[in-house]
């Protein structure tokens, strides 16, 4: 049975003083609230990650999870962090190929790849990301455009590999443009995802596999989303900034 996970991406934000008071508020919260069986990830800066993985603990109610890693073990990379870095401050999770990533970093498909092979060989989690821009929607090539990103990242993995993968949909086309993805948008995406992930690893697979929504889920609209039989939770940006904001979207299960 497919978890459902509801992950925080903070983004470039909080100083680390701000980032740990959010991180308590959520691991109260979580603690003291928390209705169903939600794994909850909080996505923090560099910065924070040893400080919130050590106030966090030896809980397994709430994870943290790197927003990026570099796809280079260790050398002559200034200013690049590793996997191996990452996991030694008790990270758990690994964000990969979000779309401010591929936009202003210009990470390419075989980069993210490499990505991907670092964070499972330290056996780590990857949250692998993928979604359309405004243009290939209008021009409803969404499911052709995002299945090629599957392809060529993802598609040289091992069905055990890949069965450690969570996949996580961003509608790039409705962040910051006025345009809204409706729950059945975004379900018909989810089943597309889940349906070409099987074409190459087998229904089991692709039926274990969770697939979160990154597309501008709130707590007054969780519910519906999380109500499609292919969304298994979100990654979650501005909300997540927010403890009672990122709490109700836990708890819309």
């Amino acid at each position: 049975m497919r978890k459902k996970i509801v992950a925080g991406n903070w983004k470039m934000n909080n100083t680390l003083d701000e980032g740990l008071k959010l991180a308590s508020e959520v691991v109260n919260m979580v603690k003291d609230e928390r209705q169903g069986d939600v794994i909850v990830v909080l996505g923090t800066p560099f910065i924070h990650l040893a400080s919130v993985s050590k106030l966090i603990g030896d809980t397994k109610d709430v994870h943290v999870s790197s927003q990026d890693c570099s796809e280079h073990e260790s050398g002559a990379y200034t200013g690049e962090v590793s996997v191996s870095m990452i996991k030694s401050t008790g990270t758990r999770y690994v964000i990969l190929g979000h779309s401010e990533r591929r936009e202003y970093h210009e990470e390419t498909s075989v980069q993210l790849a490499a990505k991907l092979d670092r964070v499972l060989s330290t056996g780590l989690t990857p949250i692998f990301c993928c979604g359309e821009p405004l243009e290939v929607r209008e021009a409803g090539t969404q499911d052709s455009y995002v299945c090629s990103q599957l392809t060529e990242s993802l598609f040289h993995l091992t069905k055990e590999q890949m069965s450690k993968v969570v996949i996580a949909y961003e509608p790039i086309w409705a962040i910051g443009t006025g345009k809204t993805a409706t729950s059945e948008q975004a379900q018909e995406m989810h089943k597309a995802i889940r349906k070409h992930l099987a074409i190459k690893f087998g229904d089991a697979i692709a039926e274990d596999t969770s697939i979160l929504y990154g597309g501008s889920c709130k707590p007054s609209n969780a519910g519906e989303l999380f109500s499609q039989p292919d969304i298994d939770g979100g990654l979650i940006g501005g909300a997540s900034l927010v403890a009672r904001d990122f709490m109700g979207i836990i708890n819309a299960y």
